[in-house]
This record gives C-alpha cells, sequence and structure tokens, in this order.
C-alpha cells in the first residue's frame, strides 16, 4: 500500500525540503545541523496516521496526540544531543515540524486560516488560539507547566513551540486555563494544538485566494 508521504529534495539553508504541489497538501522537511538531524514526512490530509521516535518518549506522546487529533499524516524522525542537553532536539524539531507545515501549505490559497481549541484532559485544561497569517508570533500562558513530567523538563516545551511558531510563520497563543497533573496538562496543549491547526489548514470553497484583504500572508 503506498505511503502517503512525498521523498527527495533539495538542499536550501540547511533545510532539504519538498514543496507541495498544488492540491497536494505534503511535504518532506530535513533539519541537519552539528547538534542534531530531524526528517519531517507530513500529509496536511490525512487519516492521524503517525510514526515518531525523537529519543525522548514523553515528546514522542505529545507529538503523536498532535497528529491523531489534527488528522495529519505524520513521520518524524530526529538524532540529536541529548547527551547535553534535549534543548537543542526539541528546538530543531519545531523548526523542521513548522517548516514542513508552511510548505504543504504552499500560498495558502483557500484555507481557513484561523483555528482554536479547548481541551478538557480530566483535571486539566488547555486551549490553543492559532492564525496562519505568515506572522510569527507566540503568547505562552501556561506558567503552571514546569517541572519535571517523569524525566522529562516541561520548561522545554514552551522552547519547541516557539520555534513551530517562528517555522511556520503563525500567530500561537496557549494557555492551560488550569490544572494539578502536568502530564494531563501539557497533553492538552498537543491535542488542543492538533485540533486548532486542523480548522486553520482546512480548505474551504467559500474562500477565493488568500484569506487576507492584503491579498497575500
Amino acid at each position: 500500500m503506498p505511503g502517503p508521504f512525498a521523498s527527495g529534495g533539495d538542499r536550501e539553508g540547511g533545510i532539504v525540503a519538498v514543496k507541495a504541489k498544488p492540491r497536494s497538501r505534503r511535504a518532506n522537511v530535513r533539519r541537519r545541523t552539528s547538534e542534531t538531524d530531524v526528517t519531517v514526512e507530513l500529509a496536511l490530509d490525512g487519516q492521524g496516521r503517525y510514526r515518531i521516535s525523537t529519543g525522548l518518549p514523553f515528546f514522542d506522546h505529545m507529538l503523536a496526540q498532535l497528529a491523531k487529533h489534527g488528522l495529519f499524516n505524520l513521520m518524524l524522525r530526529g538524532k540529536g544531543d541529548l547527551e547535553v542537553d534535549p534543548h537543542h532536539t526539541m528546538e530543531d524539531v519545531g523548526l523542521a515540524l513548522g517548516e514542513a507545515f508552511s510548505r504543504a501549505l504552499g500560498d495558502r490559497a483557500n484555507i481557513r486560516r484561523y483555528g482554536q481549541a479547548t481541551v478538557p484532559m480530566d483535571d486539566a485544561l488547555g486551549w490553543v488560539a492559532v492564525d496562519l497569517g505568515g506572522r510569527p508570533y507566540l503568547a505562552y500562558r501556561a506558567e503552571g507547566l514546569v517541572g519535571k513530567i517523569g524525566e522529562f523538563d516541561a520548561a522545554l516545551l514552551k522552547e519547541f513551540f516557539r520555534a513551530f511558531a517562528t517555522a511556520l510563520k503563525a500567530n500561537l497563543h496557549i494557555g492551560v486555563q488550569y490544572g494539578e497533573n502536568t502530564h494531563h496538562m501539557a497533553e492538552t496543549l498537543f491535542k488542543a494544538m492538533g485540533r486548532a491547526l486542523d480548522s486553520a489548514t482546512a480548505l474551504d470553497h467559500r474562500i477565493k485566494g488568500i484569506p487576507s484583504t492584503k491579498g497575500r500572508l
């Protein structure tokens, strides 16, 4: 059975990538530095299938939530200098994944552009609002999401979201309204981001061309 992912690509400033063909809404990205090597294969119009390995099991679990609840097909492999600090891996995965979404969207014509979701998980309630308008910005309101989740440092999540918003060129507003269990708090954010991105990237037949009065994003 053929896979949902494209292959091949050209190197552009440290990124090896294939731009999505018209209406294909797929992209391959490879980001390789002296610290990390990250490969992403993404199909926006998927079924929530995923194969993810970053060397950080909790982070893999979070990215799986994004793919599953956003109905994106995602294959992501990341190798990094975890013996130094997971920060490099988290940041470069965010940059590569954001680049993949950006390339899969192409010129962003005919998309809804905006999306938002609020997701509960037991004691925790998280929310995400996104604008794919071409201007990167992160507003992070998850001050209670700190400390260790098993062996994982919750502070690294903000670095991932910042890198993702930068590469996607999106306004990304994220928050945990309340919660007690840090695992639940983090998981609500990734589930909410998946659902918000699903809405924002969706094609809408009522939208003709670029969804902006400026005529471009």
